[in-house]
């Protein structure tokens, strides 16, 4: 998967995402599977497991991980402090667009998720941006 470019043309530093991943409590999931052989699921049970609160948002599914899932961003009530993307990287837009009017504070784009264009407008909402990093990868080296 790539978005506009291959390489990120710039991403948080280790510093940053070091104190996100401190600071962060909820984190919304779109595009979590509900299939424990997929990626998005077995990453987002590891970081609940770490004691963070993980919001499904996937709008074919009721409930996954044991939480209500959302059909969007848009959706879930109350604060978002990460939006991990699980999704084609055409879909990152929409969702940076969601993140952004739900007030989020980071998005964060798994590995093989580069989307530039979608990644300075986060920026520009003052949102820290990571991209095409793992998240459980990142939380394991703290």
């Amino acid at each position: 998967m790539a978005g506009d470019c291959e390489v990120p043309h710039s991403n948080a530093s280790h510093a940053q995402i070091a104190e996100m991943l401190r600071t962060a409590k909820i984190i919304a999931v779109v595009g979590l599977s509900p299939k424990p052989d997929r990626p998005s699921h077995s990453v987002s049970a590891y970081m609940k497991d770490q004691g963070y609160t993980i919001i499904p948002v996937n709008p074919g599914h009721d409930e996954i991980l044991g939480e209500k899932a959302y059909k969007s961003l848009l959706d879930v009530p109350g604060p978002i402090d990460i939006v991990n993307i699980f999704r084609d990287p055409s879909a990152v837009p929409e969702i940076v667009d969601q993140a952004i009017a739900k007030k989020a504070k980071a998005i964060w784009m798994q590995e093989g998720i580069v989307h530039n264009e979608a990644a300075e407008k986060a920026r520009a909402a003052r949102m820290v941006v990571v991209m095409n990093r793992c998240i459980y990868k990142e939380h394991a080296r703290l």
